[in-house]
């Protein structure tokens, strides 16, 4: 039987802090954010230090050996992380960057698109929004929606739509 989605919850409301509640539980989740993405990962380091910062995920995509920067953000997204990401995948000379927001400002989901545009076609720049939800047994329930991806992911990797379902507790 379907699970009925009962009430969208605050992702805060799940997880108190990013570093020390969703990161680990991204990781421990690893798979599911590969199967949205169309990617093979695999875990490198999580709190990576990047020069004087630190990337929340390091991971490596298994087909091709290349890095992935993952950046996650329980909030809007907003400046500083958008330059954290950057600063990150520089640093780590990653091919993949994936940053995970509760709402992508239109600003910043333009900027992600654009980078898909410029640059080689190795680079990858993804933008997911997270979603929460209790279902109608209590249960949490995680959400990823690709707002942003490389102009010829959708073509190449799976039919739409992108929102992935992950069962929390």
């Amino acid at each position: 039987m379907p699970r009925i989605l009962r009430q969208r919850v605050r992702p805060r409301d799940i997880w108190k802090h990013e570093a020390q509640d969703f990161t680990p539980w991204l990781v421990e989740n690893l798979s599911w954010l590969a199967e949205c993405l169309n990617i093979d990962l695999e875990l490198e380091a999580i709190e990576q230090k990047v020069s004087e910062f630190r990337a929340d995920i390091v991971c490596r995509n298994t087909t091709d050996n290349s890095r992935i920067v993952i950046e996650n953000q329980l909030n809007r997204t907003d400046h500083a992380h958008l330059g954290q990401v950057l600063t990150y995948a520089a640093g780590l000379e990653a091919y993949t960057i994936v940053w995970i927001a509760t709402e992508f400002r239109e600003a910043h989901r333009v900027t992600m698109c654009w980078h898909n545009e410029i640059t080689d076609r190795r680079f990858s720049f993804f933008g997911l929004e997270l979603d929460t939800w209790m279902d109608d047994a209590s249960r949490y329930l995680a959400q990823l929606n690709i707002v942003s991806e490389p102009d010829d992911w959708s073509r190449l990797s799976r039919p739409r739509p992108y929102q992935i379902h992950r069962q929390l507790y």
